[in-house]
Order: structure tokens, then C-alpha cells, then sequence
């Protein structure tokens, strides 16, 4: 395996580096709230960044969202790329391709998913009935990426007949919203190039490489914000930094970090190399699970007493690393996931 970036692959992740560190600044995330940053979202896709991912694949995009991470950049970046872009590039039909792909890479269009599946939609001729509790950034989508209980894949646009959409409270300010179906008109995904199933294991290993990349890189941004605070913060006459126990804390949550980012980057290769990676994207989201909340933690307890205030930017990477501890399977789930794949491979 090689986790090199190829130039391509550097040259976006370089790209989204700069904007999301010239437009992703505190002052702008706390005047966006729950919703999108529009003139972020402009640049990005202005940018090509969101139709790079078709040539880049998940490992590019996971380059891509660990920038945004870093920022915790307030678009639906990841939630269109796993489940517009890509998820249509992999299952969907030539003319779906033709006519999709293009909008999600312009950011006409955006994307989300109700995943995973929980049993509460059923399709019948077309139609879906049933509700999906809490789905990111769902008030922002034009278009929702829904499984039914075969856990077929169905594309529904949030404007259709039949579609209602409440607001939801997250941990993270993502727009999510309760997705409610009442006989709404969808269109099928991978019915032509995969068969039933087949689609939705392969978008949600997708997905969770994508948001474990994006945990990579909140968690990477709240242990940068941790450095520095405690480099320049001093008590009794020294900085805080020197303290063995504060860096023995802030080693522990690196190598948390690059457990995260190296799992992930195996998985995202794999896939984009058309190897078997399911459980090695179950590896990667319960490093991201279960390391990342250790990380999100440690580095707000490094901040002290500012780590409890509400309206420091370290408190956003908290947010963010708690929503992405439980979003796709929290920790306990994931391991006894894994663990059922491994008996079945026994």
C-alpha cells in the first residue's frame, strides 16, 4: 500500500488548505450557527474542490476533510461527497452520472445520507414511507441519499411531494434535520451497476472513511489550538507546556491522531483500489470513535479554565469530535460490528 499523495491528490489538499484557513475563522463560524457558510461553500466549489473528488477518490477526499476538520469549516463538504458525488460516481447509471454529477460539483446541488439504515423506511413502486431522525445537514440538501429496509439505495429530492423536514438539535451545529417521507417519489441508485445491498455497504464504508478523515482533522486542529495555548500560557513562571504531565497528555493525544489518520488512510486506499476494506473501515470510524473524543477532551482540558468557556474556538472541536464519536456507530457498535465480520471471515 501507498498512502504517498499523488500530485494531483497534494495539489487539492494544498488548495483547501488555504481556503478553509482564509475563510474558516472564528469570527465567520460563530455568525454562520447551525447553517452553511454560503461564500465558504462558493469558493470551495469555485474551486473545483468538490468535483475534484471524483478524480482524487476517498483518499484525496480524506485529505481534503482533514483541512476542513482543521477549521472545522462550517459547509456540508463531507456530507455531499460521500453522498452525492461519490456514491453516485460508484452506483449510480450513466445518465444519472451525467445529469447529477455535474450540480453536486458546482454546489447547485447538495448532498446528505439517512445512514445507517435503521429499519424505518419502506419503499413500494418507487415510493418511500418512514422517518429518519436526525440527518446532517438535511436543511441545507437539495438531494437525501435514503436506504430502505433491503437496504436499497433511493436518491429523494427534499422539495418533492411527500418529503417533510423538521429541525433537530445536534451536538455539532450541522443543520440536521428529521427527515419524514409520506409516499415520496425516489429514484433508485445502484439497482444497474450493483445489486441490492451491494450499494449501501459500499456508501456507508465510504462514509465512514470520509468523516473518519474528517475526525483526523478536528482532532489534529484541537491539538494544535491545545500546543499552542499551553506554549504561551504560563504559571509559576513557566510555561505550561513544561509540565511533564500536560505533555504526556498532549503525546497521547497525537498518537491518538495518527491512529486515526493512518487506519483511515489504509481504508480509503483500499476501497479506492477496489480491495475488500469493510472491516478496515469499521477500523478506521472506532479509532475515530473512540480516539477522537479522547483527543477533543484532552485538548480542551488543556485550555484550563478556557476550556470550559462556550465561545472559545477549541469548544467547536469538542462539538465536532463528540458528534463524530457516535455519527455512523459509536464505539461499541463498531467493535461488535467488526467482530461479527471477523467470526464470519473464521
Amino acid at each position: 500500500m501507498d498512502f504517498h499523495p499523488t500530485e494531483e491528490q497534494a495539489a487539492a489538499a494544498g488548495l483547501a488548505a488555504r481556503i478553509f484557513g482564509d475563510l474558516a475563522t472564528h469570527e465567520r463560524l460563530a455568525a454562520a450557527g447551525t447553517g452553511s457558510d454560503a461564500e465558504l461553500w462558493k469558493a470551495l466549489t469555485a474551486a473545483g474542490l468538490t468535483a475534484a473528488v471524483e478524480e482524487v477518490g476517498l483518499l484525496g477526499l480524506v485529505l481534503l476533510l482533514e483541512e476542513q476538520g482543521r477549521t472545522t469549516a462550517q459547509v456540508p463538504y463531507a456530507a455531499t461527497c460521500a453522498y452525492g458525488v461519490l456514491a453516485v460516481a460508484r452506483h449510480g447509471s450513466a445518465e444519472q452520472r451525467a445529469r447529477l454529477l455535474p450540480a453536486l460539483g458546482t454546489g447547485e446541488a447538495v448532498a446528505t445520507g439517512a445512514f445507517p439504515e435503521r429499519g424505518r423506511i419502506t419503499a413500494e413502486a418507487g415510493r418511500l414511507t418512514g422517518t429518519a431522525p436526525a440527518v446532517p445537514w438535511l436543511r441545507e440538501a437539495t438531494h437525501v441519499l435514503v436506504p430502505d429496509t433491503d437496504r436499497a439505495l433511493w436518491l429523494v429530492r427534499t422539495d418533492a411531494p411527500g418529503v417533510r423536514i423538521s429541525a433537530v438539535d445536534t451536538t455539532a451545529p450541522w443543520a440536521a434535520g428529521r427527515l419524514t417521507l409520506t409516499g415520496a417519489e425516489a429514484e433508485r441508485i445502484g439497482a444497474d451497476r450493483t445489486g441490492a445491498g451491494e450499494a449501501y455497504a459500499d456508501t456507508l464504508a465510504v462514509a465512514r472513511t470520509a468523516f473518519a478523515g474528517l475526525q483526523a482533522g478536528v482532532c489534529a486542529g484541537s491539538l494544535a489550538r491545545a500546543v499552542e495555548y499551553t506554549s504561551t500560557r504560563e504559571q509559576f513562571g513557566r510555561p505550561l507546556s513544561t509540565n511533564q504531565g500536560v505533555m504526556l497528555r498532549a503525546a497521547d493525544a497525537y498518537m491518538d491522531t495518527e491512529a486515526i489518520r493512518v487506519t483511515t488512510y489504509e481504508a480509503a486506499w483500499r476501497i479506492d483500489e477496489g480491495l475488500a476494506a469493510h472491516e478496515h473501515a469499521l477500523t478506521a470510524a472506532w479509532w475515530a470513535s473512540e480516539a477522537g473524543k479522547r483527543v477533543v477532551h484532552a485538548g480542551q482540558h488543556l485550555h484550563g479554565g478556557m476550556g470550559a468557556d462556550l465561545d472559545h474556538p477549541v469548544h467547536r472541536h469538542f462539538l465536532w469530535g463528540r458528534q463524530l464519536d457516535a455519527y455512523l456507530g459509536c464505539g461499541s457498535e463498531l467493535l461488535a460490528e467488526l467482530g461479527a465480520v471477523l467470526a464470519q471471515e473464521g
